[in-house]
């Protein structure tokens, strides 16, 4: 595969293929020149004093169109040169394509390329009455030449009359398909751990020809999950949402290599891409999207993504298969702390009067450090505060409260919290921890112990039995 140059100044004929305005059988009208007639050929300029152009309808005196359904005549009125003007880069590669017919039989006509005024001779077609010749070729433009006139002259016609003959249909000079892709990640971030991104991919044809054969891919960013469902051609042609299968529709998620891949442009098909015009035709291009959901591993961490796309410039002899990548898009993503709490009893069952121990033990298991982290432990009626012991932070008595702060990853810290039992029954206490960050699982963020308090031996046994 190639990757297209720097893309040059864009080159396309205008009205190539004589379809504006639209007639009825054939009409002689004004050039583009003559802008101030109520109809007139857009594009085409000649040389005739009366700025007239000639065009057929397909089917008109037994002649078919070769593309479209309209063609025109070289002259109308006079013998003179069909042209159009078009800025050029030096030093880029045009390529041309033309169909080329008799009227009355055998019909010759020059095609001139060059600064106006001194064009050169590219080539010349003779083609009889019976079927429409088709010839391409290429043309580089020269140092110093920004102005290139493309022109059609005829040479003769059947009949010694060079003013009737020389048709010509389905023309293109211009520069070769050129795709740009631009990328974008929606919302913008700093995000959290479990978001979800929507991607979308806006490829826009900014060269001459048409890109064909158009298939974009885009592999599914590291730390991140493809969002089943979520394909969409989201405006351009074959514009809807997509399934993720592959074969029934213009767009396919490839498990195996963990990307999603879209065929895009005009008649594209479950089985290949099809044909992007340059943006004087389709301005707005053709986007997509899709979206992935940010998992734990990246939390703290840039989520990049670029897309590709290939292509074919077949206005050569043989298609040459072209590439565009699509700029960086980087997500930000804030971390994340997996914090867990576990809470135990040193005695389950104990008498009033006597301490109740417990045991509160909080792990960080990642992806990132946790900050401002604090187990809320409130001793609930009928134990009243003794102590509080940690490996780290402090424990308020007032508001049940311990401040571990900071615990790296796989960092663990413990309290120990002593209460004496003052009435009996069954006492539940629950351990719940919290930190500054996104916690990917809440899960196991709180535990609870239950303590059963027995009075003095005389009295019954409220645990002894339960309903």
């Amino acid at each position: 595969m190639a990757t297209p140059p720097a893309v040059p100044l864009r080159v396309a004929l205008v009205n190539g293929s004589f379809e504006q305005p639209a007639v009825t059988n054939f009409e002689i009208l004004p050039d583009a020149s003559q802008t101030q007639a109520p109809k007139w050929v857009p594009g085409w300029l000649t040389t005739a004093t009366d700025h007239m152009v000639e065009l057929w309808r397909s089917g008109f005196n037994g002649v078919p169109s070769a593309d479209g359904l309209q063609f025109a005549e070289l002259n109308a009125n006079q013998v003179s040169t069909l042209y159009q003007d078009l800025p050029t880069t030096p030093g880029t590669k045009l390529y041309w394509r033309l169909y080329h017919r008799g009227r009355q039989g055998q019909d010759t006509m020059a095609l001139d390329i060059g600064a106006p005024g001194s064009a050169v001779e590219q080539r010349r077609f003779t083609d009889g009455n019976t079927a429409w010749g088709y010839y391409t070729g290429t043309y580089t433009v020269p140092a110093g030449q920004t102005l290139t006139r493309f022109a059609f002259r005829s040479i003769s016609a059947a009949g010694g009359n060079r003013g009737a003959g020389n048709f010509l249909d389905g023309i293109f000079f211009g520069t070769a398909p050129y795709v740009l892709l631009t990328k974008t990640a929606v919302p913008a971030g700093p995000l959290e751990v479990g978001d979800v991104v929507t991607y979308r991919v806006t490829a826009k044809n900014e060269g001459g020809g048409a890109a064909e054969n158009l298939v974009l891919t885009d592999v599914v960013p590291a730390g991140t999950t493809y969002l089943p469902g979520s394909l969409r051609i989201v405006d351009g042609p074959n514009a809807g949402v997509k399934s993720d299968v592959k074969g029934d529709d213009q767009a396919y998620y490839d498990a195996a290599a963990n990307q999603v891949v879209f065929h895009l442009g005009n008649n594209a098909s479950a089985a290949a891409g099809g044909s992007l015009p340059s943006t004087e035709t389709q301005p707005a291009g053709t986007t997509v999207e899709y979206r992935v959901t940010i998992d734990r591993a990246s939390g703290g961490k840039q989520i990049s993504n670029t897309a590709t796309a290939s292509y074919e410039n077949r206005l050569g002899d043989r298609p040459e298969t072209l590439t565009s990548t699509s700029d960086e898009q980087v997500t930000e993503v804030k971390p994340a702390a997996d914090l867990t709490v576990a809470k135990a009893a040193d005695a389950t069952t104990v008498t009033v009067g006597q301490t109740v121990t417990y045991r509160v033990t909080v792990h960080n298991t990642g992806p990132n450090d946790a900050t401002g982290v604090t187990v809320t432990d409130q001793l609930p009626e009928g134990l009243t505060f003794l102590s509080a012991d940690g490996t780290t932070g402090s424990y308020d008595r007032a508001t049940g409260q311990w401040a571990v702060g900071d615990l790296a990853v796989d960092a663990t810290a413990t309290l120990v919290l002593r209460a004496k039992a003052t009435k009996a029954g069954r006492i539940g206490n629950t351990a719940t921890v919290t930190g500054n960050e996104k916690d990917p699982d809440t899960t196991d963020n709180a535990d609870s112990v239950t303590v059963c308090v027995e009075p003095a031996p005389s009295c019954c046994d409220p645990c002894s039995t339960e309903k």
